[in-house]
């Protein structure tokens, strides 16, 4: 049976859901964005972008391993979060990094390392190939947008929630459904310890999903033309030093598609993860942003 949900309106989400750090920027049409913007404001700074029907606090726990050494912005990009839907009703990667490019010019970071996690790492790797003088460094985490293999969907892999969101007749009802089961399903695909899947992680999801708006937004971003997917040569361009890190048991994202990123990308260096799925920085957060600290102090010339 398919149970309908009222939206919950954006004023009550916001309140729920903002911390201390939370800031809110006018882009024009590019919409109201939100982010956060925390740690040493002098140091080198690191820009990171969630994965598709994610929000900023997938980075909570690096966040707290990274902010007395980095200055580190995440951003709830157009579609997703406390930022929702835009007013362009435009979800492309190309749009979502026009919001990054806007946000990074209007804070003053001329040149920084950009990283993401699934779709926010397909957007990074756009970002970089699109602004090469900008990027110091890449970090791209289970990421989608480059796959070896033709498969249905860069994020559909044992998440039904994506693959039914391919459906015209499944997205003509996405706007007015109580997508409960969908969020459950599709985190404990994305987990393959369990025990990280809290209720209050579950009510999140669900309580951004049901923002007003963002399901909309939703609907529209899968029944958009699909991204044009990277091709070796692409990779090939990369520029500047990668951190590529996986989870080997990623259910989403399967642990085959990185070697691709692996061949193709000159500078690159690897961190991969025994026992974890899709979301390492949530997982495994003490190991990955330790990676991630030893990936940051060699770009700067230092070793920490």
């Amino acid at each position: 049976m398919i149970l309908y949900k009222g939206d919950i309106p954006k004023d009550v989400v916001d309140a729920r859901y903002t911390s201390p750090d939370s800031q809110f920027s006018e882009l024009g049409d590019l919409g109201r964005v939100h982010y956060r913007d925390e740690g040493r404001r002098q140091a080198p700074p690191i820009i990171l972008l969630h994965g598709s029907n994610a929000s900023l606090h997938t980075f909570e726990p690096w966040v707290t391993r990274l902010k007395d050494k980095f200055r580190v912005v995440t951003i709830d990009l157009p579609g997703h979060g406390l930022t929702g839907e835009v007013p362009t009703g435009d979800y492309s990667n190309e749009a979502m990094v026009a919001v990054v490019n806007a946000l990074a010019n209007k804070l003053g970071l001329e040149h920084f390392v950009i990283g993401g996690n699934s779709m926010g790492g397909s957007i990074a790797l756009r970002y970089a190939l699109d602004h090469p003088n900008k990027i110091t460094g890449l970090v791209l985490i289970n990421s989608s947008g480059f796959m070896r293999k033709r498969i249905q969907n860069d994020d559909s892999q044992g998440v039904l929630a994506f693959r039914l969101l391919k459906n015209p007749w499944f997205r003509a009802i996405g706007e007015v459904m109580d997508p409960y089961y969908f969020v459950s399903q599709g985190l404990e695909a994305a987990f393959h310890q369990q025990a990280v899947v809290t209720e209050a992680m579950v009510m999140r999801y669900y309580d951004l999903a049901l923002r007003e708006g963002t399901r909309k937004a939703t609907m529209k971003r899968f029944s958009a033309t699909e991204d044009k997917k990277y091709q070796a040569q692409d990779l090939a361009r990369i520029n500047v030093p990668t951190l590529l890190m996986w989870g080997k048991e990623d259910a989403v994202a399967p642990f085959a598609f990185a070697s691709g990123y692996e061949t193709l990308i000159p500078d690159i260096s690897t961190a991969y993860y025994d026992g974890v799925g899709h979301i390492p920085m949530e997982e495994v957060p003490e190991i990955s942003a330790a990676d991630l600290i030893a990936f940051m102090g060699k770009i700067n010339g230092k070793d920490k």
